[in-house]
């Protein structure tokens, strides 16, 4: 085995996995893995944040625009903690993120002296928001973790590891050996559970098929259409399947979230669903509503866990819809066309949505119009986001980005920095409200210094929007704690370097054009009034 520091293990095993960016913030206990980063600089790049919560957020959006894994490095303690947030948003959302966190010393450890960023059991910190976490305290043993971590991020359903190292085992010289990185190919789903699942679907005469994030995870998009197009499914997708389909697919009838629920008009009528990568977490109106459900999720979990399931079939959405469609060529022939059927759900959904919130509805018409279909929204926890979730048109897998249900305020920002440093070519803008852009302003510092061109579009209503129509409709109007003192978002923009503008509601689109033109980092400021959000609907 060849002699090496362990920071040189780390840096070395990382490089050798196919990591090409590293977002962290330095200090004390990783400065030994700083110093072997440099050596590796021609093949990973360090992005320095300015605040360790926007290393998670960074390389979640880093993972969920290229599909690849994304790496944050942090110290521990005060360091580790603030990446929680964007760890836990990676958990939410299955995103591949792999967190190094520094350590004490490894004499010190479980001792509870008061160490410089000590948290006593900081393993357990992260058990709830990772899948796989694991502290090493020997130089040999670092590629073996690193590698173990990669074949965790790459195998069944892909949510974030957490990896601790202590600074004197980063510094310490030892035996290692860099292993050279693996393939992983998705497992094969049981046969029996695809007969089963076959001969439901076979049967039904207006199935429907309900697709989440798990299916923009696997790649499923050319699987899941042509299940779809032999079904003659009705199509509903969640927040996280958006572009799973193109979103002028004629068997799409919409999204389904909060209070916009076009599965209330499809399910009435649907004898049998397939559910693909998704939780199935919505409002069910009457136990006798739902029909036979055949769920398909890489999680064993999740299957039965929120609505009851008839079938079951563990494994990656790709691989086994491919086996689905298979078994189904098998025993039955394509059904006869539903077009005309499925336009008129999709009709009265898009009526629904355009009598609720049409002014919202031509802000992201025009948003949508500046961008071109491979271009990436990641959609903020603001009106505008949130209404985006349901009536932004996606084409394109991995070009539209969420929280998921942790719903993370101050996220957007940071996650279109990762989103654009992961696909330089592509234009990427965030939705951001006022106060959640608040979180992370800071980095646009990191956007001017690696010139990282993404548009943060922030729309100023001077208030946590949500929480004062809460307050507006729900108590009387009893407003405390939801107005905000801002600053001048355009000046604040200009003293980071970056260019700032603003914009009426009714000319953002032509807005965006002139900030992509810029060819920089731009914050572009909306003034908006206060307006209702989809999970807070008031007829």
């Amino acid at each position: 085995m060849p002699q090496m520091s362990g920071a040189q293990a780390l840096a070395y095993q990382l490089r050798s996995e196919g990591v090409d960016t590293v977002f962290t913030l330095p200090g004390v206990q990783i400065m030994a893995a700083f110093d072997a980063l440099h050596e590796v600089q021609n093949d990973v790049r360090l992005i320095q944040t300015r605040h360790e919560q926007a290393t998670t957020y960074m390389a979640d959006g880093y993972a969920k625009a290229t599909g690849k894994v994304g790496v944050a490095m942090v110290v521990p303690g005060p360091g580790a903690l603030n990446a929680t947030a964007g760890l836990g948003t990676a958990f939410a959302s299955s995103s591949p993120v792999l967190l190094i966190s520094g350590q004490i010393a490894s004499g010190a450890l479980g001792k509870g002296q008061g160490q410089l960023h000590e948290v006593e059991d900081q393993l357990d910190v992260f058990k709830p928001i990772t899948k796989w976490n694991h502290r090493v305290t020997q130089v040999g043993e670092i590629p073996e973790a690193v590698h173990e971590a990669f074949r965790q991020l790459n195998t069944g359903r892909p949510r974030p590891v957490e990896l601790e190292v202590p600074p004197d085992t980063l510094a310490a010289i030892g035996d290692a050996d860099v292993i050279e990185p693996e393939m992983y190919p998705p497992p094969v789903a049981d046969g029996a559970d695809i007969d089963r699942a076959a001969e439901i679907l076979a049967r039904a005469k207006r199935p429907a098929i309900i697709a989440g994030g798990g299916t923009i995870i696997s790649g499923a998009s050319d699987e899941l259409r042509d299940v779809a197009e032999f079904l003659q499914a009705a199509v509903l997708t969640t927040q996280q399947g958006k572009g799973i389909l193109p979103a002028d697919h004629e068997l799409l009838v919409g999204v389904n979230y909060a209070m916009v629920e076009p599965v209330k008009n499809v399910l009435p009528e649907c004898d049998a669903l397939l559910a693909v990568g998704t939780r199935l977490l919505f409002r069910v109106f009457a136990p006798d509503s739902v029909p036979p459900i055949v769920h398909i999720d890489a999680d064993p979990s999740e299957i039965g866990k929120n609505l009851p399931t008839k079938v079951g079939i563990v494994g990656d959405a790709k691989q086994a819809l491919r086996q689905l469609l298979e078994r189904l060529r098998a025993i039955s022939s394509p059904k006869e066309s539903r077009q005309q059927e499925v336009a008129t759900l999709r009709n009265t959904a898009d009526n629904e949505l355009n009598e609720l919130a049409s002014d919202q509805l031509q802000m992201i018409q025009d948003i949508r119009g500046a961008l071109d279909d491979d271009d990436i929204v990641v959609s903020g926890m603001t009106n505008i986001g949130y209404w985006s979730h349901v009536a932004f048109p996606v084409n394109v897998p991995r070009t539209y980005i969420t929280s998921s249900y942790f719903g993370t305020l101050g996220y957007a920002y940071p996650t279109a920095l990762g989103a654009q440093v992961g696909k330089p070519d592509k234009r990427v803008v965030a939705l951001c409200g006022d106060g959640g852009f608040m979180y992370n302003i800071q980095e646009l510092s990191t956007a001017g210094r690696y010139g990282i061109n993404a548009v943060a579009v922030v729309f100023n209503n001077h208030a946590y929007g949500a929480s004062m129509w809460d307050q507006t409709h729900q108590y009387g109007g009893r407003f405390i704690g939801t107005d905000l003192n801002n600053p001048d978002f355009v000046k604040v923009a200009e003293a980071f370097g970056v260019v700032g503008m603003k914009a009426e509601p009714d000319g953002i689109g032509d807005a965006l054009q002139q900030a992509f033109a810029a060819n920089a980092p731009v914050l572009l400021e909306v003034e908006l009034p206060n307006m209702m959000p989809p999970f807070q609907i008031v007829r």
